[in-house]
């Protein structure tokens, strides 16, 4: 294969996800990117990034879902990192249960290549526990490597209830070096599957408060963005977990306020229908997925973000906005009350209904805390911390495996 690397005479390690981005969709596992590109950025570390992409040949006549994947390079840079997007076939509806060991399969043949090529990793950092923290286990068996898999939500909170994936979930957890968790309630849920909670480490995602910043001039982008009045924001997939629906039924009752939704998903002709039947369609916007840069904006111009999520394990998006200035209203799942901590933060809601959402949004406008205050409070939540964590998990790790 191509040699795509300089040799590192600090640590090297293999990142392992397929949520990691591509040109395709840029935003697809950003936060995985986001916090390997600060660990690569202290100088301590190299990284080359093995990203999975599911592959069914007849798949992409009939998805345009699979149609997309193929425009996926095979290798890439981004932020001076190279990343290798090796196919693996992925058979729908009936693929679940098999899905680590094909996975691992079809990328063993690139990763092998990666060490004869002269990149001899010292770990696997994986991400997202099923399927591709288990296919790291079988890999690392392989190669005989020691893994890190990082915990993330849903692998833990969803897919471990499933008999096959959770049995795997606990194999893939008895066999790696460490568990990285972001978020304290989530590392509870590693260690209600019967993990040692010692293995487990919590390191909770950061955010870019350089990207993510104060706008100076909030009322000049509000007026290029066509935004006026009281504004409530909701980010994220259109799926039903994430609770667009009860954000636009508050609407009904907060008549000053509209909403813009930014994200894309097969609930939107759902949210079409309900904004229609509420008769609130006027003041429901649906922005489809945005730039990094663009996404600031629309945090910094709203007044407040309402993440009605029932399922999360560290949403990124509250401390984003937080550090664009803009309070918060939340659901009290995952790591978000661990977040939430103050009123200048925004509020947590105890029962995920439009009443409660409505409550929080009147706590939070009738707070006298300034936008300044919870930009303070964001700047907390830099990357150092998380940063420091890896490094020394994995210093330990390669330290040990020389002995």
């Amino acid at each position: 294969m191509k040699k795509i690397f300089n040799m590192s005479e600090n640590i090297n390690i293999l990142t392992y996800s397929s949520l990691y981005p591509n040109k395709t969709n840029p935003r697809h596992g950003i936060f995985v990117e986001q916090r390997l590109r600060h660990l690569v950025n202290s100088g301590k570390i190299r990284s080359i990034v093995v990203s999975p992409v599911p592959w069914f040949p007849l798949a992409a006549l009939f998805s345009s879902r699979y149609a997309e994947y193929k425009k996926i390079p095979e290798q890439d840079t981004r932020y001076g990192i190279d990343i290798l997007y090796p196919r693996f076939p992925n058979i729908p509806f009936i693929g679940m249960s098999i899905a680590p060991f094909i996975m691992a399969l079809f990328t063993y043949r690139q990763i092998s290549g990666l060490l004869k090529s002269g990149y001899n990793f010292d770990v696997i950092d994986a991400h997202y526990f099923y399927p591709d923290g288990v296919a790291s286990v079988i890999i690392g068996k392989l190669t005989k490597k020691p893994v890190v898999i990082t915990a993330r939500g849903s692998d833990i909170n969803l897919i471990s209830r499933y008999l096959i994936p959770g049995n795997l979930i606990r194999w893939a957890a008895g066999k790696t070096k460490k568990i990285i968790s972001v978020s304290q309630a989530l590392k509870n849920s590693i260690e209600r599957l019967g993990v040692n909670g010692d293995k487990v480490k919590v390191l909770r995602n950061g955010v870019d408060t350089e990207l993510f910043s104060f706008l100076q001039d909030r009322e000049k982008i509000r007026e290029r963005l066509g935004i006026s009045g009281s504004v409530m924001l909701s980010v994220g997939n259109l799926v039903p977990l994430k609770g667009h629906d009860l954000a636009i039924k508050t609407l009904t009752i907060l008549t000053e306020f509209s909403l813009y939704i930014i994200g894309d998903g097969p609930e939107l002709n759902n949210l079409k229908k309900l904004s229609r039947m509420l008769d609130v369609e006027k003041r429901v916007h649906f922005i489809k997925p945005v730039s990094q840069e663009a996404l600031r904006d629309y945090y910094g111009a709203a007044d407040v973000l309402v993440l009605a999520s029932s399922r999360e394990g560290w949403a990124n998006v509250l401390l984003e906005s937080m550090a664009c200035g803009t309070p918060v209203v939340a659901t009290n799942v995952g790591g978000n009350s661990e977040i939430v901590r103050s009123k200048t933060a925004g509020v947590i809601i105890s029962q995920r209904t439009p009443e409660d959402i409505i409550a929080g949004i009147n706590e939070v406008m009738s707070n006298k805390c300034s936008r300044e205050e919870t930009r303070v409070y964001a700047e907390d939540f830099s990357w150092d911390e998380t940063t420091a964590g890896q490094i020394e998990i994995f210093s330990y790790i390669k330290q040990e495996s020389s002995r």
